[in-house]
């Protein structure tokens, strides 16, 4: 037998239903992060994601003989229970809440050893912006924003998370980055009228 770690999805989830909880382990390990992310971006709240990441292998470990890779991978099978899931807290809770700020400081975007201190800002203010950004847009335009984009899957697995054509997602996707670019426009321009007067403040 390979072990756990060279082992597909598939092959893990066959040896979980089989009693195997080291497979469920692994299965977890190589697969939250990426779900808790989605989450995160997709609500703001760390709790939320937390909680929401904890479910979706509590339905896999009750549920697991419902997925089908026939119609689609693990990965995907798993991004779509989140989704469900978190679909149905906001519904119930009416549970909103902005991206939090600490939450930026534990993931940073890029590397700023070399950066210079106004640059550094500079991405700071756009990382927020954009975060704020992706927050506001509709939840079907967000949906594939945070996807293909943010979590870069292909257009057909992003399909499978949200059940719907490659066509629809193609055209969320367009829709959704469009309505990005008009948000963030407003924001851009702020950021450089302040760079430019904290520079001027700078060297005065």
């Amino acid at each position: 037998m390979i072990p756990h770690t060279d082992a597909n999805d598939t092959e893990l989830l066959q040896r979980m239903l089989a009693g195997d909880e080291e497979a469920l382990t692994t299965l977890y390990r190589r697969r939250q992060g990426g779900i808790y992310r989605f989450v995160m971006q997709m609500c703001g709240s760390r709790v939320l994601a937390e909680d929401v990441t904890q479910e979706v292998f509590i339905v896999l470990i009750r549920d697991a003989q419902t997925f089908d890779p026939a119609r689609g991978s693990l990965n995907s099978f798993l991004v779509g229970v989140a989704r469900n899931l978190l679909l149905q807290r906001l519904r119930r809770e009416r549970f909103y809440a902005p991206l939090e700020e600490d939450e930026a400081e534990q993931t940073p975007i890029y590397n700023s050893a070399n950066v210079e201190p106004l640059e550094d800002l500079s991405r700071t203010e756009a990382i927020a912006s954009l975060r704020a950004a992706v927050s506001a847009l509709p939840t079907r335009y967000r949906e594939v924003v945070v996807l293909c984009d943010l979590q870069e899957i292909s257009y057909v697995e992003a399909a499978e998370v949200l059940g719907c054509a490659v066509g629809t997602v193609r055209s969320r996707l367009h829709r959704g980055r469009a309505l990005l670019i008009e948000k963030l426009r407003p924001a851009r321009k702020e950021q450089a009228t302040s760079a430019a007067a904290k520079s001027t403040r700078c060297f005065a």
